[in-house]
């Protein structure tokens, strides 16, 4: 049997074609990640404060109040993109564009 020349030329390699991609887990990309780890370490920082303080109950009020307010400045955060930058808002007038 006889090969044809591209079977000769170019040997197909595998490829890692997520290079260029962030880091995703579980819907979170990116920074978001650590966001979140740093959300579920506080809460349960939290709870175990307020365990030995307060008392059972209130160390699970206090953690499922940390968890929905880390969870929903996530979530308004993600609404402004992965890569977001600072807004400036008003108006710029700019005299120049080029010089002659």
């Amino acid at each position: 049997m006889e090969k044809t020349v591209k079977d000769s030329r170019y040997p197909d390699y595998p490829l890692f074609k997520g290079l260029q991609r962030p880091l995703e887990f579980m819907g979170l990309q990116g920074r978001y990640i650590y966001w979140a780890a740093g959300t579920a370490g506080a809460a349960i920082l939290g709870f175990i404060i307020v365990y030995c303080i307060a008392g059972f109950v209130a160390g699970l009020i206090t953690l499922a109040m940390a968890i929905t307010v880390g969870a929903g400045l996530i979530l308004i955060m993600k609404r402004k993109g992965l890569h977001s930058k600072k807004n400036d808002h008003g108006v710029y007038i700019f005299a120049y564009s080029k010089r002659l």
